[in-house]
């Protein structure tokens, strides 16, 4: 045998071993494919019964439940037979109720029918009886039925008239007594509820040095600096013997305060010359005019009064350098506000009201030139101008009585403004001269021929004077009151101004004897 038989002979043994190789193993395969479907047929039986069994559970679950809706269903709906059932019988007997009422009813109808047609039958006989007493009353009376009805109605007309007449009487009497006394009560409890403040009025300020060779520093050269200062502030300056003080003199508190004001600034500084003099002065009055305007403010703020013009601001804050008989115009005014305040609070008018025509009714005390009118009416017009309402401008021009009053607030304020004025310890003026006064303004009107008498009234503000109409024509009157007026304004001193009213009348008197 050769190699190649050999080869050949091994090649086909491997290939005949490859075979039985697999053919084994294909055998193997099947059986296992066999098992595994054994398997998985067991198994789907296993799931096919459990799902039946899930099955049968579910649909007997579910017809438990729908039995459970359903007799739940019936037994609502035979609760609603029940309910129907029951409210049928209800109306049923209703029914029947309202049917035994209706004849009730018409039972009753028919009864007061009855009872109507008797009573229209004894109404019948009642106005029978009436026209036979009247028709034997006229008969004896001798007067028809209008007649006695007239004279009745006009018997009662006098009778009504007489005791309406003692009834008004009694209540005048009755509201007089009572309009005298609340009125006291309510000056009374207004005064007590505000506290007052004194004011001193003075025309000369002094402004104390340290040394009097400041007052050689302040004349200056020739006087140049003195004369200057006088110049600019408008004030008199005095440098006397008085040691250590110069004395600034000026009816014009505004003035006075510019030129202490100026002073202290100009020897603190040391620097005095003309030129400096009036800068020191331009810048006080700017000053002078800035705290004219903050005061106002704060008066307005203090008093709780808002909405007022700017102009009239201004015109509250120049209040605080004017005074009148000593008493400071500012804290006059702040006083106749809070009075007036309380005395409207009382009375049941607007407080508010009240004390802004309180706070302005003095202000054409304080005007920038010197008019001719009255302050009262100044103020008025100013309080007309800038926009007050009609109730305060009325009682600001008639607290004097310059005009009529037409609003409840004027104769409070004029009130106030007296109480304020005359209180203890507000104004202050030498008794002497005081009186002086009034005896020279009544002596000037006596000198006149024709005057019979003349009354200084109101501290001086007025001069009432009486005359004869016999000697003095009404025409004269007039020319008479004029020459008063004009000698009084050029003969004689006075603050504010006065008013000449002359009374002129005819008296018949004769006796019965």
């Amino acid at each position: 045998m050769d190699l190649t038989s050999i080869l050949i002979g091994g090649i086909g043994g491997l290939v005949v071993g490859a075979g039985l190789t697999i053919l084994l193993s294909n055998l193997l395969l099947g059986n296992r494919k066999k098992a595994i479907i054994a398997e998985a047929e067991k198994e789907a039986e296993v799931i096919k019964k459990d799902k039946i069994i899930q099955a049968k559970e579910k649909f007997s679950s579910l017809k438990e439940e729908h039995e459970k809706l359903i007799n739940e269903r019936n037994k609502k709906q035979q609760q609603i037979e029940d309910k129907l059932n029951k409210r049928e019988e209800n109306i049923k007997q209703r029914h029947e109720e309202i049917k035994r009422q209706e004849k009730s009813l018409k039972d009753k109808t028919q009864e007061v029918e009855n009872q109507l047609t008797g009573l229209k039958k004894r109404m019948s006989e009642v106005d029978k009886a009436h026209q036979k007493n009247i028709q034997m009353l006229e008969s004896v009376s001798g007067l028809s039925k209008d007649e006695a009805i007239k004279q009745l109605v006009e018997s009662l007309k006098d009778e009504a008239k007489t005791e309406a007449m003692s009834f008004i009487q009694d209540s005048m009497e009755e509201a007089k007594l009572t309009a005298s006394k609340e009125a006291k009560k309510i000056v009374l409890q207004t005064i007590q509820r505000v506290a007052t403040e004194h004011a001193v009025e003075n025309s000369v300020s002094v402004f104390n040095i340290d040394s009097d060779e400041i007052k050689g520093r302040v004349i200056g050269r020739e006087g140049r600096n003195i004369r200057a200062l006088e110049a600019a502030t408008g004030v008199e300056i005095i440098v006397d013997d008085t040691p250590e003080a110069i004395i600034l003199s000026c009816f014009d508190p505004v003035r006075r305060e510019i030129a202490r004001l100026s002073l202290h600034q100009l020897v603190s500084d040391g620097r005095i010359h003309p030129a400096r003099i009036e800068e020191v002065v331009r810048k006080t009055q700017k000053n002078i005019e800035e705290e004219i305007i903050e005061t106002g403010k704060r008066t307005c703020i203090d008093l709780g009064i808002h909405g007022l013009h700017p102009e009239l601001t201004r015109m509250v804050g120049r209040m605080k350098y004017r005074s009148s008989y000593g008493q400071n115009l500012l804290q006059h005014s702040r006083e106749v506000a809070n009075l007036c305040a309380i005395m409207a609070s009382e009375m049941g008018l607007n407080p508010k009201v009240a004390k802004r025509a309180g706070l302005l009714h003095d202000i054409g005390k304080v005007p920038d030139n010197e008019p001719e009118l009255p302050h009262a009416i100044l103020g008025m017009k100013w309080a007309e101008k800038y926009g007050e309402k009609a109730e305060v401008c009325n009682a600001i021009g008639a607290h004097h009585d310059e005009i009529e009053m037409t609003s409840l607030f004027s104769p409070i304020i004029q009130v106030c403004d007296a109480i304020s004025g005359a209180r203890p310890g507000a104004r202050r003026e030498v008794v002497e001269s005081y009186i002086k006064r009034l005896k020279d303004l009544e002596e000037l009107a006596l000198s006149y021929d024709g005057v019979l008498k003349a009354y200084a009234i109101q501290a001086g503000r007025e001069l009432r004077v009486l005359v004869e109409s016999e000697k003095v024509s009404d025409a004269q009157a007039d020319t008479l009151s004029f020459d008063i007026s004009q000698r009084i304004q050029n003969e004689m001193t006075y603050p504010g101004q006065v008013k000449v009213t002359l009374i002129r009348e005819k008296r018949a008197i004769n006796y019965a004897k």
